[in-house]
């Protein structure tokens, strides 16, 4: 498990949410982990990465844009001997106070209380210091969006400095990671695919309501190894207004 706190900026990446950033934002990430040691290949392949769960809180510190809750399932990865973690989480989050024509019309970035959230997280990582409990400590990117579902949209982007600790459910007992020496080379043929893709999006102009999307696709893929594949195709998008 880990337990982490945040302190950072708004990021301007669009000049149109420039009101919005008066205070720093803080809150704290918690996050359940389980780590792999190689009983899969991909787990092998990527170094061994964990996969678990975890919970974003923030505090945006501005009246307008109210506060963030949000769940998430992420990935941890390692570098460098297993001292730097990065982190990708994807989830949904929930906003305390959205945007609202006559109650909030000020919040441009959040057009509804339910959003995508991704974060990442890159840190010093070290586990099992003293019977199980560690230290981390680095930077963390947080994105609220709801992908233009609903007007307006905006989005925020948080930078901040993060730290926290960490703690090994069995104590810090060490385990040995499985590797193997020789892998059989991945030959496949090329393989070709057909989608179709839907969804709903609305207009930047606001009251315009929501229209349904629709995506073809068609493309051939071959992959290359077991990490990569080249593809080649065609999307056909068609809205309807």
């Amino acid at each position: 498990m880990d337990a982490s706190t945040f302190y950072g900026s708004i990021l301007l990446h669009n000049p149109d949410i420039s009101h919005l950033i008066s205070e720093h934002p803080s809150g704290f990430i918690l996050g359940f982990n389980r780590k792999t040691y190689g009983e899969e290949d991909w787990e092998e392949l990527y170094n061994y990465p964990d996969f678990g769960y975890s919970f974003v809180y923030q505090n945006m510190h501005n009246e307008t844009l109210g506060k963030n809750f949000g769940i998430f399932a992420h990935y941890n990865f390692y570098f460098l001997k297993r001292n730097l973690q990065l982190r990708a989480g994807q989830g949904i989050s929930y906003t305390t106070n959205p945007y609202d024509k006559n109650d909030n019309f000020r919040n441009n970035a959040y057009g509804s209380d339910i959003m995508s959230s991704t974060y990442l997280m890159l840190n010093f990582h070290r586990e099992n210091i003293l019977k199980g409990l560690g230290f981390k400590a680095g930077i963390s990117v947080i994105h609220y969006s709801n992908a233009n579902v609903r007007a307006p949209n905006t989005s925020t982007n948080t930078f901040a400095l993060n730290a926290g600790l960490t703690y090994d459910l069995d104590g810090g007992l060490s385990r040995e990671y499985i590797i193997t020496p020789d892998r059989e080379k991945v030959t496949e043929p090329i393989r070709y695919n057909l989608a179709f893709r839907t969804g709903i999006n609305e207009s930047d102009i606001i009251g315009l309501g929501q229209h349904p999307f629709y995506i073809f696709s068609g493309y051939a893929d071959k992959r290359l190894g077991r990490k990569s594949a080249i593809q080649l195709g065609a999307d056909f998008f068609f809205p309807i207004f």
